[in-house]
């Protein structure tokens, strides 16, 4: 049992004696030195310019961030050891050997170490015996100062967790969804650190979620322009922008739609792997996801409805330039008329033999194209 007047103290699993954390952090350490030596990257700083993976590991014991820099194994291992302890481990993109070597450390599997590593997967939720692996596709909205047929509007990245008895891992890939935030708030809310890796799990999708909601509400400014752009007779509304802004937005819904599934399972009254108080903070995740799904259907009705309206007036431009082109050439066509009647050299013709026939003909010629001209004008064809 923990003793809670005494902040920090746990109980040994084979005794009553409270031990502080210095009593099992020193004997943990030295027992896991076996197994860093089997992990020389934790073990030792790369040499040279290589990059790690661990972007931070974190040891927490009844809810409180333990001191130290720890590695993951004697991290793990410490854990296990102290009651109510749990390990954070933080990754960015790691590569297959690296992520090959924390997998048997921690006991994940092949399957789920392999879409870690290629981050191409789909919002899921699995289970691998104890251990749960719930993938997060994350969005940021990247900022433009104008909307053109190029811009890029939606940025996507995905974040995987893994879920265990006394661990959370998390892969992220990309800059969409940075964690060290969530990780700074949640360690100041020491009650939610209290439930364990799931209420770190909750923490990042509810970051996740979030983003979704900034990112659906910035979308909303830009569909706004589009549309005032749209129907602004002075602009001209191509249609290139529409179906830049079609395709982004068509990702943003790859990332937020197929997340209702997992978190529909995590909130269920059976599932008995997330802890009761967590699957409540969950249905306020799934309340915010919800209203995004909705904000994200909308804006495709409303797209669609701008790319019809854009079209219909592309046709509408079209049928008043073959008006205004038919207009002309019936004008034209008086002119033509008339001369070539007078070209074909009759004896017997109207005005052949008066002085002033040629200026009569002129002019009646150009009297009914100005007749022609003020019918076309006044019906709108001109």
């Amino acid at each position: 049992m923990t003793d809670r007047g005494q902040q920090g103290r746990t109980t040994a699993p084979n005794g009553g004696r409270v031990l502080r954390p210095r009593d099992w952090v020193a004997p943990v350490r030295a027992m896991t030195r076996r197994l860093n030596s089997d992990h020389p990257q934790q073990a030792s700083a790369p040499a040279g310019p290589q990059r790690s993976p661990v972007v931070d590991c974190a040891l927490y014991v009844d809810g409180r961030r333990q001191p130290g820099d720890w590695r993951y194994a004697e991290a793990l291992a410490a854990a296990r050891s102290a009651e109510n302890g749990f390990v954070w481990l933080g990754l960015h993109e790691p590569e297959l050997a690296e992520m090959t070597a924390i997998a048997a450390t921690y006991g994940l599997h092949e399957l789920a170490v392999e879409d870690a590593v290629k981050a191409q997967q789909r919002p899921k939720l699995e289970q691998f015996g104890e251990v749960s692996f719930l993938v997060l596709r994350t969005a940021r909205y990247c900022e433009h100062a104008e909307l053109t047929e190029h811009s890029e509007v939606v940025e996507t990245g995905q974040v995987m967790l893994f879920i265990g008895p006394n661990f959370l891992i998390s892969v992220r890939h990309g800059d969409a969804c940075r964690l060290a935030p969530v990780r700074a708030d949640l360690e100041t809310k020491r009650d939610l650190l209290l439930h364990g890796p799931w209420a770190v799990a909750y923490a990042v999708t509810d970051r996740v979620v979030d983003l979704y909601l900034e990112v659906a509400d910035r979308l909303e400014d830009d569909l706004d322009i589009l549309e005032a752009d749209v129907f602004d007779r002075q602009s001209s509304g191509r249609i290139q922008r529409i179906y830049q802004m079609k395709r982004e937005l068509v990702e943003f819904k790859r990332a937020v739609m197929p997340l209702q599934r997992p978190l529909l399972t995590l909130t269920a009254q059976m599932n008995r792997d997330v802890p009761k108080e967590i699957r409540r903070y969950f249905r306020d995740v799934q309340d915010h996801l919800s209203r995004t799904v909705e904000q994200v259907n909308s804006y495709d009705d409303l797209l669609n409805s701008i790319l019809q309206a854009r079209l219909a007036q592309v046709t509408v431009d079209q049928n008043n330039d073959m008006r205004k082109i038919a207009a002309w050439a019936a004008i034209a066509a008086v002119w033509t008329a008339i001369a070539g009647i007078y070209g074909m050299n009759f004896e017997v013709m109207p005005e052949l033999k008066m002085t002033y026939g040629y200026p009569v003909v002129l002019a009646l010629m150009l009297a009914i194209s100005l007749a022609l001209y003020r019918w076309f004008r006044r019906n709108g064809w001109l």
